[in-house]
């Protein structure tokens, strides 16, 4: 079989190979057995910072430009505010929602997902790149747009008012980086463990006759040990949640302000100790209620879904 993938960061289509043939791995370096290539979805937080495939470790990388951006495109994933202040004013950080550096089973993995851009993205109405993508992750979830409010120090005021590009040096890391995780992967065969994060139509409850005082209810029962009672999450060593909501959250035209969107991340990945243990009526009144506070403001909601019908769960979007 021939493959091929657009260049990125240089060229990273040379990370694949020409087999398009992968052997899974079993477990990670430390013993962890895995699901296929990810971190199984039911498992304690001794395995919270495990890596089937970590490029700071991975003697297959050399000195090149490209797998530099590799490894920084992995550091961004960890820690977007430290290692790309000037797209992240929020607090929060690409594996708050892809856990373990995006290869946990169940949440939101991008393992072997570079294969399946450029696809067909509703909220553009487009086809869309995997810069596409990932300039939308800074701009929405990393609420890039509220840029020019930023108070970081070291960050000057030209720097605050820049949006990110498909050619920016941080979206070309985490691009790389992902690229990075498909090797071996078919190129436009959607991986298996991709698009799990979603509850079933037919248990989707109407927004309408969602209750956010019993998502309230079921928050301080179940998820204030890592999130804090503010939502702003609690610290553990040195890593921490990032918030929920509020100035520091993802804004309003992020994926996750979207109720049944956020609905199935907690559904199938929260409570962190517990992985799906929340029912799916549980998941969406919890997501009504995270969905029901104030966070930093899309300027931009306006040319989204431009061809499409607004989703019934975009409840911070005016109705038209």
């Amino acid at each position: 079989m021939k493959c091929s993938l657009p260049a990125v960061a240089g060229a990273c289509v040379l990370l694949f190979g020409a087999a398009c043939s992968r052997v899974p791995e079993r477990r990670t370096a430390s013993g962890v057995p895995l699901s296929g290539p990810l971190i199984p979805s039911r498992t304690t937080m001794v395995t919270a910072w495990e890596f089937p495939k970590n490029p700071l470790v991975d003697s297959a990388l050399d000195d090149s430009r490209l797998s530099a951006d590799i490894r920084w495109g992995f550091r961004i994933f960890m820690n977007t505010p430290g290692e790309a202040a000037r797209f992240t004013p929020s607090k929060v950080s690409c594996n708050n929602c892809h856990l373990n550096a995006g290869q946990r089973e169940k949440s939101l993995p991008l393992v072997g997902v570079a294969g399946m851009f450029p696809e067909y993205n509703r909220r553009s109405g487009r086809l869309y790149s995997l810069n596409d993508r990932i300039v939308d992750c800074f701009l929405r979830s990393e609420n890039a747009t509220g840029a020019s409010e930023a108070s970081d120090a070291g960050v000057t005021g030209n720097e605050r008012k820049t949006l990110p590009s498909q050619t920016s040096t941080e979206v070309l890391a985490v691009s790389a980086y992902i690229t990075w995780l498909a090797r071996g992967s078919e190129v436009g065969k959607n991986p298996a463990w991709r698009g799990q994060n979603v509850i079933p139509t037919g248990a989707l409850i109407p927004v309408a006759k969602l209750d956010p005082q019993k998502g309230a209810s079921l928050f301080n029962e179940r998820c204030t040990s890592c999130h804090g009672t503010d939502g702003q999450g609690v610290a553990v060593g040195d890593k921490k949640p990032g918030p929920l909501w509020g100035p520091d959250s993802w804004n309003d035209g992020a994926g996750a302000g979207r109720v049944y969107t956020l609905a199935g991340i907690i559904r199938y990945s929260m409570p962190y100790l517990d992985p799906g243990s929340l029912t799916d009526e549980e998941a969406q009144h919890v997501a009504a209620f995270i969905d029901s506070k104030p966070r930093p403001v899309y300027p931009f909601k306006q040319q989204d879904y431009p061809t499409e019908k607004l989703p019934a769960d975009s409840v911070y979007y005016p109705r038209r």
